[in-house]
């Protein structure tokens, strides 16, 4: 029997309604692999799969799921069914657990398919106005602060010498931990881009120096943000 196929499907940033383009087989779906089955089955429902919820078989990929567990995930594939993977937002594997799964497909010759939609990092990206020729994703920066502040005067460095864009994220209840950090440490000169509930209608992307930022800083709690930023050479 051949294995199923492991879609990789994009979901919507927040409440936005700009759609993927679907493929045939994701409406056949009745195996998924989510982040929360409770959001995911609000996502599942705008695919236009054809199967009821009841009907539906979600397994949960989250940061506490054990590696030990991961070969269990792969049962519906290996017995032939094709299985989609939602991240909780955006695209899955890209500062999302589901990378692990996918390497462990990988291993066993199960065919990944990766589906068009948002990434909150290129969508920053492309709106930043910063380097895209040369960037490097750091996912959160250490959340203790003189670890934090040590690593951002090392990607600060690292950019001057490289001319990259260096960008990260934080969980939305710590970003004002991390703009802070930012502003202290960075130099004045260097770009600093915030780009804040991309996708939605509160959607607000700017790219100043840190200089500027420091006249008047932004209030970013429990706002879904990326940070972005560029070391003058």
């Amino acid at each position: 029997m051949a294995n199923g196929i492991l879609f990789l499907i994009p979901v919507a940033l927040g409440d936005s309604k700009r759609a993927i383009d679907h493929l045939p087989e994701i409406a056949e779906l009745t195996d998924f692999i989510v982040e929360n089955s409770k959001s995911a089955r609000r996502h599942i429902q705008g695919l236009g799969v054809k199967a009821p919820l009841p009907a539906i078989e979600m397994q949960v990929l989250d940061e506490h799921t054990r590696s030990e567990t991961l070969p269990d995930l792969l049962a519906p594939l290996l017995a032939g069914r094709n299985v989609g993977l939602m991240s909780e937002a955006g695209c899955p594997g890209i500062a999302d657990p589901g990378a692990a799964l996918v390497e462990l497909a990988h291993r066993h010759a199960i065919r990944v398919v990766p589906l068009i939609g948002p990434s909150a990092i290129l969508l920053a990206l492309m709106a930043s106005g910063l380097n895209g020729q040369s960037f490097a994703f750091h996912g959160y920066l250490p959340s203790e602060r003189s670890g934090r502040e040590a690593k951002i005067r090392a990607l600060e460095e690292e950019s001057k010498v490289r001319g990259m864009t260096q960008i990260c994220i934080e969980a939305p209840y710590r970003n004002q931990h991390l703009l802070t950090s930012l502003l202290e440490c960075a130099r004045p000169t260097t770009r600093l881009c915030l780009a804040a509930n991309l996708t939605l209608p509160a959607e607000a992307v700017q790219t100043k120096t840190i200089a500027e930022w420091k006249k008047a800083a932004p209030d970013l709690h429990k706002q879904p943000t990326v940070f972005l930023f560029q070391a003058a050479t």
